[in-house]
């Protein structure tokens, strides 16, 4: 047959497949999501098999671990004990909190370590909102002065990067506002930007035991239905001095990361979320998918849609397989 053009030539070869290939992971492209909690032994986590809440010990162990396989970032979350819960979530900026300790560690022991932290309200709630409720209602406004307290306490312990997952409107402006007056005009902010109302977020709730006690979070986060909607919060976002934004989740918003990625003037994070890690990881396990191969497979499509950075679970995982081939 006369085929003069013939794109399997790119193909015919692991070194020409190589040679050719468009998207390419790396262990830098990863943030690891690490769990803390104040007991002193580690704890697997059962609703997200090879997860773990550190103990501190256990974290500074962790970190240099991680570390050694290339992954120079971390975003933390705790797990707090409900008698420091409470309907003002004050504990959220306890400056001798778990996160501000465990902030503080970290840095001691690896001043390059990059540390990204949650600003959001749902651990330290006692509702389990990312909000405060009043009469069933979430409070933009008022939930925005406490994150602001949150940041700053954070930015204090040696946070390079707040993350606010919340979702309220206008916290971006507020939140560089806030640090910059208190002095840390250098600490960036990564805004939660397209953060969907999604049931893939079930697990890290058991992780951390955040549920929300009624109700759900549909009055603030936004309705997998809708794709333009996140333009306007990118919009909003950038305006508001947000350094980089986020999707989340990542598999099912690939869309939503292509559309952010075209548009943005700053990094584009997505989340792969606990949702999408436990499925692989359940299937894997009844020996009905290759786990490495979907693992690989799932990041690179995320990669390949747009994003510059990518929070996973399978993070460490990743670097371990690249450190490998």
């Amino acid at each position: 047959m006369e085929i003069p053009i013939r794109p399997r030539r790119n193909r015919k070869s692991a070194g020409i497949r190589a040679l050719v290939r468009e998207t390419l992971l790396s262990p830098s492209d990863f943030v690891l999501p690490l769990f803390v909690h104040e007991k002193e032994v580690d704890e697997a986590i059962d609703s997200m098999p090879g997860c773990t809440r550190w103990s501190l010990a256990g974290l500074l162990k962790e970190v240099e671990s991680v570390m050694e396989l290339g992954i120079s970032t971390v975003v933390l979350f705790p797990s707090i004990d409900d008698e420091l819960k409470s309907s003002d979530a004050k504990e959220s900026y306890h400056p001798e909190g778990l996160i501000p300790r465990a902030i503080r560690l970290l840095k001691k022991a690896y001043p390059e370590l990059v540390i990204m932290t949650d600003v959001a309200l749902d651990p330290y709630n006692s509702d389990g909102h990312d909000g405060l409720v009043e009469n069933g209602v979430i409070l933009n406004d008022q939930t925005i002065e406490v994150l602001c307290r949150q940041a700053v306490c954070q930015a204090e312990a040696g946070a390079d990067i707040v993350a606010p997952s919340d979702m309220m409107d206008g916290r971006v402006a507020a939140l560089r506002d806030a640090l910059d007056s208190s002095g840390f005009e250098h600490v960036s902010i990564c805004s939660y930007t397209a953060k969907y109302a999604s049931a893939y977020y079930g697990p890290f709730r058991g992780a951390l035991g955040s549920a929300p006690k009624e109700g759900d979070k549909k009055t603030y986060q936004m309705d997998p239905a809708n794709r333009r909607e996140a333009i306007r919060e990118l919009l909003l976002d950038e305006q508001e001095g947000a350094d980089m934004v986020m999707v989340k989740p990542a598999g099912p918003y690939l869309d939503i990361i292509s559309d952010l990625a075209e548009q943005a003037s700053v990094p584009v994070a997505a989340y792969q979320v606990s949702g999408e890690y436990l499925m692989i990881k359940s299937a894997a396990s009844e020996g009905w998918i290759d786990e490495q191969a979907v693992m690989m497979e799932s990041l690179i499509g995320i990669k390949r849609a747009g994003a510059d950075l990518i929070l996973s679970y399978f993070a460490k995982e990743v670097a371990q397989y690249l450190s490998n081939r």
